[in-house]
């Protein structure tokens, strides 16, 4: 099992975080590049929980179902519940925090437990090359946030 932490700084609320965090709309690619539409599927949806099928055709097609939980907004858990690749210890955890200068720092965990022979060779490249990958990955996910809060949406 690989674990992966990465901690950056965004000039988004958490509530702007959590809003693109959770809105599985067409346009989700445009913000988490790894939820390609063809493998975005919303399962169900309550007023702090999704169930989503998820995924992109890179690494050969990856794809989970996670079950989004926001009930504490400020402590985000996705956990893998079906995969091709991923096993049910696998998921994400998000946690914000508000700075006195209005900035949000989150704390990105990324847990990765292979289940395949793709999963568990994917897994093996996350323990070398997962922090700069993480790390990369959020920087555009809060950036592609950023741009998307300072725009006024129709």
């Amino acid at each position: 099992m690989t674990t992966v932490r990465v901690t950056e700084s965004t000039t988004a609320t958490p509530e702007q975080f959590l809003a693109g965090l959770t809105d599985f709309g067409p346009d989700r690619s445009e913000i988490w590049p790894n939820s390609q539409p063809k493998f975005l599927t919303v399962h169900g949806q309550g007023d702090t929980w999704a169930d989503v099928t998820e995924g992109s055709a890179a690494g050969g097609g990856v794809w989970e179902r996670l079950r989004y939980d926001w009930s504490n907004p400020l402590d985000i858990v996705l956990t893998t519940t079906d995969s091709n690749t991923w096993g049910r210890k696998s998921g994400h955890r998000y946690t914000l925090t508000s700075n006195a200068d209005s900035s949000t720092t989150v704390q990105t965990v990324m847990v990765r437990d292979g289940i395949s022979i793709k999963g568990r060779a994917l897994a093996l490249v996350l323990t070398v090359l997962g922090k700069p990958f993480l790390r990369k990955g959020m920087r555009g996910v809060l950036r592609a946030i950023e741009a998307r809060s300072s725009t006024p949406r129709a």
